[in-house]
């Protein structure tokens, strides 16, 4: 089959089969989204909430937990920035808008959700960089993230770091 005979619009179009994921990744990719429009239109957190369950965007999610985290990470947004800014090799309010909305993601939930391991957290982060950032965003993230990790979760980094060892 030769390519050059198709004109556009013809052919089939071919369905990525994506891995099935979780409730809770399905639930960050979902606060991802509203975090960043709540950041670029200013929308109140309970109608973004609200738009959310009418639209069927919150239908494989954890609705408490994005209600809760989308709720904290919009009332602590400043306070999460300082945690992230001395790893940056810029200002925070230059980084791009997904980039610093995974970022104030990723700290919040390295902040409160201490049942959730902070390889988990940057893991999730790096891959909703992969799925909304620029191109090499991924490794920014993971390389912010850690270094808040080493700030935040001290003795968990260590207990893993010797785990490792023979």
């Amino acid at each position: 089959m030769n390519p050059n005979q198709f004109k556009p619009g013809q052919g089939e179009e071919v369905e990525v089969n994506e891995a099935p994921v979780s409730q809770r990744s399905q639930t960050r990719r979902a606060l991802v989204q509203a975090l960043y429009q709540w950041l670029i239109n200013q929308t109140d957190t309970q109608a973004l909430i609200n738009q959310f369950v009418v639209d069927g965007r919150l239908e494989n999610c954890d609705i408490k937990m994005f209600r809760e985290m989308l709720t904290g990470v919009a009332t602590s947004a400043e306070q999460l920035d300082q945690l992230y800014a001395p790893y940056l090799d810029r200002a925070a309010s230059r980084i791009d808008p997904v980039e610093r909305t995974i970022l104030r993601l990723g700290a919040y939930e390295m902040q409160t959700q201490a049942q959730t391991p902070y390889q988990v957290v940057i893991n999730e982060a790096v891959e909703l960089a992969k799925r909304f950032g620029a191109e090499d965003s991924h490794k920014y993230i993971n390389g912010v993230l850690d270094k808040v990790a080493e700030d935040m979760r001290q003795l968990e980094k260590k207990l893993y770091a010797d785990k490792k060892q023979p």
